[in-house]
């Protein structure tokens, strides 16, 4: 499968326009005095659907053919992806099956219900959700979409970039969190297409560190499945697709303890009056923590979606 390119980004900005929101960018001086550093909030959690992940699925629902969207979309996600899988198939009027974990949070069940999806549960602990929904495509003829490690997957990701660096193209360093890669992947190619010079970097838990290890080791490391709060970056492996370019584009990436995540989504929510998930908090973890390398005077950070349980954020 070939590896997407920034001008497959901007072609699925075309693409999307048209269904996703143009998010906007937030700062906060308080944030900045935390973090030592100039900050741009790209507000993904107030995406439609509430994560980016609308973007990948609204360009790969949007790639296909007539007589693929007949055949309907099948997809394995924890939530954010299954929303927008849901979401993605119901304006294109074909039907959706997703493939969700049982400990997947019950607000992320009830969004993709609610866009009129059917959706498989499984235990992640013990069975393979890609296998499940290879099983369900062989049988009904529905196309897989995968979570991130597909060039139109990646492609439609990067558009969150392109637009931040349309609306601040002065920015030194760019950040995102990292699961199986797909953003992060999307958003370097576009990135350093329009600014060479920036810097890009990744965050990660401690806890779910399989793309940390694998810049390390030079290749793809698997991990067992990480027990993070951030359920979105669960990911035991980095893409196949999205390894070679996170290795090529990323200058590092930046663990965070579960107590720094936790701190940062205290902190979004208190200081800036905006609700993020642990996923989407990770960066903001990464910065509040003082983790950034010397020399970056300001960095946009892609706060990737909102979704997150009542009764966790009540925990917190």
């Amino acid at each position: 499968m070939t590896a997407p390119s920034a001008r497959d980004v901007r072609h699925a900005a075309e693409r999307i326009s048209a269904t996703v929101h143009r998010t906007p960018v937030m700062t906060s001086r308080s944030f900045n005095r935390e973090a030592g550093v100039r900050v741009f909030f790209k507000c993904e959690n107030l995406q439609l659907g509430g994560a980016f992940k609308i973007r990948g699925a609204a360009n790969f629902v949007r790639s296909l053919t007539p007589e693929e969207l007949k055949r309907g979309v099948v997809a394995y996600s924890s939530g954010n992806h299954a929303q927008a899988v849901a979401i993605a198939a119901r304006k294109a009027g074909t039907k959706a099956t997703v493939v969700m974990p049982l400990d997947a949070p019950q607000s992320k069940f009830e969004a993709t219900e609610a866009n009129a999806a059917t959706i498989v549960r499984y235990d992640r602990l013990k069975e393979n959700r890609e296998e499940i929904a290879r099983r369900i495509a062989d049988e009904t003829g529905a196309i897989t979409i995968p979570p991130y490690d597909h060039p139109w997957t990646i492609a439609g990701q990067g558009t969150a970039a392109l637009e931040l660096l349309e609306d601040i193209p002065d920015m030194d360093a760019m950040i995102t969190p990292i699961g199986g890669g797909g953003l992060m992947s999307g958003c370097a190619l576009i990135a350093h297409e329009i600014k060479p010079s920036i810097r890009l970097f990744g965050a990660e838990p401690e806890e779910a560190r399989d793309t940390w290890l694998s810049l390390r080791k030079g290749e793809r490391v698997e991990i067992p499945t990480p027990a993070t709060i951030a359920d979105g970056l669960r990911a035991t492996s980095p893409g196949a697709i999205t390894f070679p370019i996170l290795k090529k584009h990323l200058e590092g990436v930046l663990l965070v303890t579960e107590d720094e995540i936790k701190s940062a989504i205290r902190f979004l929510l208190t200081r800036m009056k905006i609700l993020v998930e642990p996923s989407g908090a990770v960066p903001a973890a990464a910065l509040l923590a003082r983790k950034l390398p010397a020399g970056i005077r300001s960095i946009g950070v892609i706060l990737s979606g909102g979704n997150i349980d009542f009764e966790l954020l009540a925990s917190l």
